[in-house]
């Protein structure tokens, strides 16, 4: 299994979108201030402002959400998908982008992380 850390605004709201629109599902929840999704070998720690993750560092940066570090989901049929998200009111950051080794795109979830959908030639 290979884990992720997301920080974000709002737990609930973050379950939600990961679980209807990207095929996760809830592992576990501590309240407001973490949860664990999961899907296929990757699971996703949403950490929120009340989480340890989200302390200050000790030269006093703020730990927040976004950023451009991302994991990919390989999906079959991106444009589809993408469509679909779309009319489902998912943000992107960019249009399809078609290079040698497929399509991708990148949509952010509630917080503003980034999710690339990448599908193979």
């Amino acid at each position: 299994m290979t884990t992720f850390r997301y920080l974000v605004n709002d737990v609930d709201e973050s379950i939600a979108f990961y679980t209807k629109h990207l095929g996760f599902k809830l592992d576990q929840k501590m309240g407001t201030a973490f949860a664990k999704v999961s899907r296929d070998k990757l699971e996703l720690w949403l950490s929120g402002p009340e989480s340890s993750a989200a302390r200050p560092m000790p030269d006093g940066r703020q730990p927040t959400p976004r950023g451009w570090n991302r994991f990919v989901i390989e999906v079959d049929y991106l444009e589809s998908m993408v469509k679909k998200l779309k009319k489902s009111g998912v943000k992107f950051r960019n249009e399809i982008v078609i290079g040698p080794g497929g399509k991708q795109i990148l949509l952010e979830d509630p917080s503003g992380n980034p999710v690339e959908l990448f599908e193979p030639a």
